[in-house]
């Protein structure tokens, strides 16, 4: 594995359900913890538009070509806007990854989409599909998802860009800038 690899890490901001749009922020994080980088997109708030969106926002940056992998804070984006990661991985050539602390309750999240959309069975597709994984780290374990990559590969990226706690970088680097551009201050638990 190269020294110093280049990840790419995406998280949401804060937002409320009576807005059109969310912002997504994505932090280029040289590993361990060096910010390169720094993309911006908008998406729909439970819309169907975030794999588009982040695949047009990477592919035309210039950091694009040179990831390890992109690694995104959960599946979805502003509410239920579900990224598709095996074709986001497909047009990109990149790795992707979803990271999160906690176990998803797969039956909680299929009552929700079911009482709000009509496509519920489409978006719970791309939830379901790929096979969940629970990584070890120092803290807590991270559950994960992974397209385009082994999963050992993908658990070394994982420690090596995690410096405390149990979140890698470039996702938390996102989350608090996230946070700021929204709110005027970073906060909150990334």
């Amino acid at each position: 594995m190269k020294p110093h690899l280049r990840v790419l890490g995406l998280d949401d901001s804060a937002f409320s359900f009576d807005e059109q749009e969310v912002v997504v922020v994505g932090a280029v994080v040289r590993l361990p913890n060096y910010l390169e980088g720094v993309l911006k997109t908008t998406v729909e708030v439970d819309g169907t538009d975030a794999t588009d969106r982040l695949a047009e926002m990477i592919g035309g940056s210039r950091y694009g070509e040179n990831l390890a992998a992109i690694f995104i804070d959960g599946i979805a984006l502003g509410g239920f806007n579900i990224i598709d990661i095996e074709t986001l991985h497909s047009n990109l050539g990149t790795p992707v990854v979803t990271v999160t602390r906690d176990e998803p309750d797969l039956e909680s999240m299929k009552t929700a989409l079911k009482a709000k959309f009509e496509d519920w069975e489409r978006r719970f597709e791309l939830i379901s599909k790929t096979e969940l994984h629970q990584v070890e780290t120092e803290h807590k374990p991270l559950y994960v998802q992974v397209v385009g990559e082994d999963l050992d590969i993908i658990k070394g990226i994982i420690a090596r860009s995690t410096v405390l706690g149990a979140l890698p970088e470039p996702v938390r680097m996102a989350h608090l800038i996230a946070t700021a551009m929204k709110t005027g201050e970073s906060h909150g638990r990334a």
